[in-house]
């Protein structure tokens, strides 16, 4: 097998290229991946030197070859690895200890493919193993990313909150089950898109810690073989130094090297985002369906032609290929729930898939809601005059007068007004007084709560008049 001679990779990689050619992707597609994997190898040379198992010129070597990874991008397309891959991670593992020792090499002055000084397993993976390494990076690089993902969630509600202000007098009709059901204000529906979304940020960010406890220093199966007593907690607290996150070692270590719970928590969370986005996104497309023969309510940016035949037919493609992000990622969520449960005994071999499309499915988050906020909600701008349109003529507002009416008069107006096409407040007005029924048939006073109290004081009063 034949490496390449400007390569920084070794045997191992090689191998691992020629036997897993599957989803295309590499390990270097994901630059949180390889800082995170420089990191814990870092971290763990870092804590070999202070324990002394490791030479100083050889710690400063490690410790040289890893920050390049972690500063730059200089070195990572040699990350050739690809993400799906057998051997529950080793091929990664391996590529990141081939090319950090020969990193090191050239620090040492020694030429690329000399290990006598600092060698991939020997110095490199020194107290580790690809079981308590791998997941390791791994989660440290679900931390990392969760970053971009959380700022792209809190602009997107920025964003919402920013419209429902806009379009807080905007009053519109509500509905359920897609048909009329009593009015609100366009700015009152942004605004639950906004809070609907606040919701799953706080419980990203409070759940996070949950990637901060590592199995590092548990070696194969979590007994720690072949590692300095003194090495788990030593290699977790440089870390900490390194990443300035609280980060832990496990209670138990034997169950921590067979669990994906934290994968699979964080896999959930961001599907419950996927969730609500595809919604926000289906309820735009409907508010903006027409632009003559639909609700017609908003307008979306015109991003691009919607019709190679259909001349000036605009689409919501932005919406659409959000929708179209989000069903990836509830989808894969099933493929990461599958991988967790297919553990054995003490390793899940099946982590690459989980965070393959773990980190995919951040990435396609963090771009997908920069998209939609930037190219469609940004954007939006409302047609009130046809909101109120729909106010107007609709028979839910009829509700409003329960207070006034009573559920049976109430619903005989319905019935006529869908009959006869007559108004509601025109029919409502020969059972109670017009100046009430107008008064209650507001379109503002509608959209907020009313103290009924009122209401029924000036009814009962009414009718003892009436009677009088």
């Amino acid at each position: 097998m034949i490496i390449p001679a400007d390569a920084l990779y070794g045997i191992a990689t090689a191998r691992a290229m020629d036997n897993y050619d599957i989803s295309g992707v590499k390990v270097r597609d994901y630059p949180e991946f390889i800082r995170a994997f420089a990191h814990v190898k870092r971290a763990c040379a870092t804590a070999n030197g202070r324990l002394g198992l490791l030479p100083g010129d050889v710690v400063d070597a490690i410790v040289a070859a890893c920050d390049e990874l972690i500063q730059s991008d200089r070195h990572h397309a040699h990350f050739a690895v690809d993400m799906v891959q057998g051997g529950a991670g080793t091929s990664t593992n391996m590529c990141a200890n081939e090319i950090i020792a020969n990193l090191a090499a050239i620090h040492l002055g020694e030429p690329v493919g000399d290990y006598s000084r600092v060698h991939p397993n020997d110095h490199v993976n020194m107290c580790q193993s690809t079981n308590d390494a791998y997941p390791s990076a791994a989660k440290l690089a679900v931390v990392f990313k969760h970053v971009a993902v959380t700022h792209a969630l809190e602009d997107l509600i920025a964003s919402l909150r920013k419209k429902a202000i806009e379009f807080e007098h905007v009053v519109k009709m509500g509905r359920t089950q897609l048909q009329d059901a009593v009015p609100m204000t366009l700015g009152q529906e942004f605004r639950s898109f906004a809070s609907s979304l606040a919701a799953d940020l706080t419980f990203m960010q409070r759940n996070v810690d949950q990637l901060y406890e590592l199995n590092l220093g548990g070696t194969a199966i979590g007994t720690k073989i072949c590692a300095d007593a003194s090495f788990a907690e030593a290699s977790v607290a440089a870390l900490s130094e390194q990443t300035r996150l609280p980060l832990r070692s496990p209670e138990d270590f034997i169950e921590a090297s067979s669990s994906t719970s934290s994968f699979l928590l964080f896999s959930n969370i961001l599907r419950r985002v996927a969730v609500k986005v595809s919604k926000i996104c289906n309820d735009l497309r409907l508010l903006s369906s027409g632009p003559r023969c639909g609700f017609n309510e908003i307008n979306l940016p015109a991003a691009a032609p919607g019709s190679s035949i259909m001349p000036g037919k605009i689409n919501p493609v932005i919406p659409e290929v959000m929708n179209q992000v989000c069903f990836q990622v509830i989808g894969t969520d099933h493929t990461i729930a599958s991988a967790s449960e297919a553990a054995q005994l003490q390793l899940n071999v099946f982590e690459p898939i989980i965070i393959y499309n773990l980190l995919n499915n951040m990435n396609l988050m963090e771009r997908g809601l920069n998209t939609l906020r930037t190219k469609c909600i940004d954007g939006i701008t409302a047609n009130p005059e046809r909101c109120k349109e729909l106010v107007d003529n609709s028979i839910g507002i009829v509700t409003a007068l329960l207070p006034l009416l009573g559920y049976k008069k109430a619903t005989a107006v319905a019935k006529e007004a869908l009959e006869t096409g007559r108004p509601v407040a025109e029919i409502a007005s020969r059972f109670a007084d017009p100046r009430e029924v107008a008064e209650m048939l507001r379109p503002e006073a509608m959209t907020h709560p009313r103290r009924l109290v009122d209401v029924n004081t000036e009814t009962l009063a009414r009718h003892s008049r009436a009677s009088a």
